[in-house]
């Protein structure tokens, strides 16, 4: 019995431990997650800025360009997976390879051969596991994404779909990331990024509106030359940043869970050794009564 009860008390403590760190990682990632949404926030302006831009060379000319040609019979696809480099998130990360395969099953039925792009050491980690291949990763800049990096993802993605099929190109580009919808609310979301398609339209004027005039310098095939990869780094960025938010509010969201789930264990193991430390002190007094009622026989 007294085996039984320090038992008891050693899950206890270890529940209580556990206790503390995921209280911790809850409050951390609380943190966090303000400044990600923060972050958000300020990069949509710009992002709306230039998605008009975009529109507007888009719908007022009629520029035949390399990143908007649709190309006959495409035979290859990329897709570029947007994960965390750390766990501890729930189902945030499986939730999106999740997707990604389902994307990828998508395109293989339509007759396309895919390849991968890796964004997080748990993508980088479940592709390895299963020896698949992929072209490229990036890991290490997840939990605060940097526009350098956008940048970097977005010049391999354009280069490989300009480049020949023949020579190891793509013919479209794929993005999976995970969009922030509210602090219970992440989903995992799949956008063609190539051949562009425009996000945000320009709003139709109304019936007795005059129709803008636009006029591009030096023309409007060069204003998409210097607009659209710059298009691509803000879409890119924009999913970095979504998944970053998700990421900490997915990690909230858990360690709260298991923070609930050691209070759960500490008020059952508590019940327990209370139990055990009741029938040990029951069985105690009868010894002494049995003993004393022997003596006195």
């Amino acid at each position: 019995m007294p085996a039984q009860v320090r038992e008891y008390r050693a899950r206890i403590r270890s529940a209580q431990t556990t206790k503390k760190i995921t209280r911790a990682m809850e409050l951390i990632s609380a943190s966090r997650i303000a400044k990600a949404q923060q972050r958000v926030a300020a990069s949509l302006p710009y992002a709306r800025a230039v998605t008009r831009a975009v529109s507007a060379v888009a719908t007022y000319t009629n520029v035949d360009h390399v990143l908007t040609r649709e190309k006959e019979n495409p035979r290859r696809a990329a897709i570029v997976v947007f994960t965390s480099d750390r766990g501890l998130a729930g189902a945030f990360n499986s939730n999106v390879l999740r997707k990604s395969e389902e994307l990828a099953e998508l395109l293989h039925r339509e007759g396309k051969e895919v390849v991968s792009y890796l964004v997080g050491r748990k993508a980088v980690g479940y592709y390895r596991f299963r020896r698949r291949d992929f072209v490229r990763e990036w890991v290490g800049g997840t939990d605060k994404p940097e526009v350098e990096t956008a940048r970097e993802i977005a010049e391999t993605v354009v280069e490989h779909f300009i480049q020949d099929t023949d020579e190891g190109g793509v013919d479209e580009i794929h993005i999976v990331y995970s969009r922030f919808v509210s602090m219970l609310t992440q989903t995992p979301e799949m956008l063609r990024l190539l051949p562009l398609e425009v996000v945000e339209g320009v709003e139709q004027p109304g019936e007795h509106a005059a129709l803008p005039l636009y006029e591009f310098e030096p023309d409007a095939g060069e204003v998409l030359d210097a607009l659209l990869p710059v298009y691509i780094e803000s879409r890119i960025y924009s999913a970095m940043l979504e998944s970053a938010a998700s990421k900490h509010a997915a990690t909230q969201r858990a360690m709260k869970a298991a923070s609930d789930n050691a209070d759960t264990l500490i008020r059952e193991y508590t019940r327990l050794a209370n139990n055990a430390r009741q029938q040990e002190i029951t069985q105690q007094i009868a010894e002494i009564v049995g003993g004393a009622d022997a003596l006195a026989g």
